[in-house]
């Protein structure tokens, strides 16, 4: 009996060797097979993990938002607006239809609420008024889209309107749309907004408009903090997400799923798959200083250099991250003005010879140029020196 068990054992461990396993690899391929594209990368790095048709040009549908985000972001970085200005409605911001917050002509909000608005209840109405509110009309603004697109050095991406409603020639693909998610994530802010799953708008007029947030993951996959959905008949079922866990933050997209059930599913899969087979090690913190740049003719003569986003290296589970190589490179003849913010050095980390992360510093604060009295007088403090 006890030779049986053992040949028994033998056999059932001779059969599990030869039957077919889905190692990460193997899985790695029906990651978003129902979609029509998807992409999934590492925030930090850029780090393509998972692609499929990455570049196919799709409508995006409110994914388009993720732009509109980004510039709304980049005028409050500027100063350009505060998150306490109001915004005012015009006849046709209010018109918009689709996902909306029900703005009136002339209805006055605050550029805080505009955007929880859009970002927790992607509405139109709100993405309009913001856009008139910063580009002067909705055509201003999309003309911005389209050269931070090009900026960005987004191939297959061009813009017709702010809001990602169905019209000819509005076109994005998943690799873009992770491009742009990527630099939205620069903005660490602005996940104090997508990852609401609920909110509240109005709340002291007696007309109290709550808001639910149309990404579900936001409440039912921890990590999940953004970033936007989308649909139309067009698009079908469209979602860019992104999740945190363990230092590390990854951003999933997923174009033309046949529902949300789908949908949900699939960018599901793609975290799963990120979270159990990657490991990020953070470097520096957005802001650190790096270096400092000389400034001719300025108010000051330094800036300092500082990182404009966190910097990490990505490894496969259970890989260090020792043995790598850190250049920073600082620009020289460097003239006043220089604004905050503004790409002043460049910071390069190598492994083995091959470059794994790139990332431009930025001056840390403005330098004006120099009064014709600040410039006698560092002349004339220079030639006492001198004698």
């Amino acid at each position: 009996m006890k030779k049986f068990l053992a040949l028994l054992t033998c056999l059932m461990i001779f059969a599990s060797l030869l039957s077919p396993r889905a190692s990460a690899s193997e899985t790695k391929t029906d990651l978003a097979s129902e979609a029509k594209s998807a992409i999934l990368i590492e925030r930090d790095t850029g780090t393509v993990l998972y692609e499929k048709n990455s570049h196919q040009k799709l409508p995006p549908a409110s994914m388009t938002k993720i732009m509109t985000m980004l510039l709304i972001m980049e005028a409050l970085d500027k100063g350009s607006i505060k998150m306490t200005d109001k915004v005012r409605t015009s006849e046709y911001a209010a018109s918009m239809g689709g996902s909306q917050i029900f703005l009136e002509p002339g209805e006055e909000m605050t550029v805080r609420d505009m955007l929880k608005g859009i970002a927790v209840g992607s509405a139109n109405d709100a993405a309009v008024a913001m856009a008139e509110k910063i580009g002067g009309s909705e055509k201003g603004f999309v003309q911005m889209m389209n050269e931070k697109a090009k900026e960005l050095g987004l191939k297959d991406t061009h813009f017709e309107n702010v809001t990602g409603l169905p019209v000819a020639n509005h076109y994005s693909s998943a690799y873009d749309m992770a491009i742009m998610a990527k630099e939205l994530l620069k903005h660490e802010e602005i996940t104090q907004f997508t990852g609401l799953y609920e909110a509240y708008l109005r709340e002291n007029s007696g007309k109290k408009f709550w808001l639910v947030n149309t990404n579900k993951l936001v409440r039912f996959y921890p990590g999940v903090d953004g970033l936007k959905t989308g649909f139309t008949n067009e698009a079908k079922f469209c979602l860019t997400a992104t999740a945190k866990k363990d230092n590390m933050r990854v951003i999933a997209v997923v174009f033309g799923a046949p529902s949300t059930k789908v949908r949900n599913a699939q960018v599901t899969s793609m975290l799963d798959y990120a979270f159990s087979q990657y490991a990020a090690h953070p470097v520096y913190k957005k802001g650190q200083v790096l270096g400092e740049a000389k400034i001719s003719k300025g108010d000051s003569k330094y800036v300092q250099a500082v990182t404009n986003e966190p910097v990490s290296i990505l490894t496969k589970k259970g890989e260090g991250a020792n043995k790598v190589k850190k250049v920073i490179t600082i620009k020289q003849n460097l003239q006043a003005p220089i604004k905050k913010g503004q790409e002043i050095g460049m910071l390069t980390i190598s492994k083995d010879g091959n470059e794994i992360v790139k990332t431009e510093l930025v001056a840390k604060k403005d330098v004006k140029v120099a009064s014709w009295w600040q410039l006698f007088k560092r002349s004339f403090g220079l030639f006492t020196k001198t004698n």
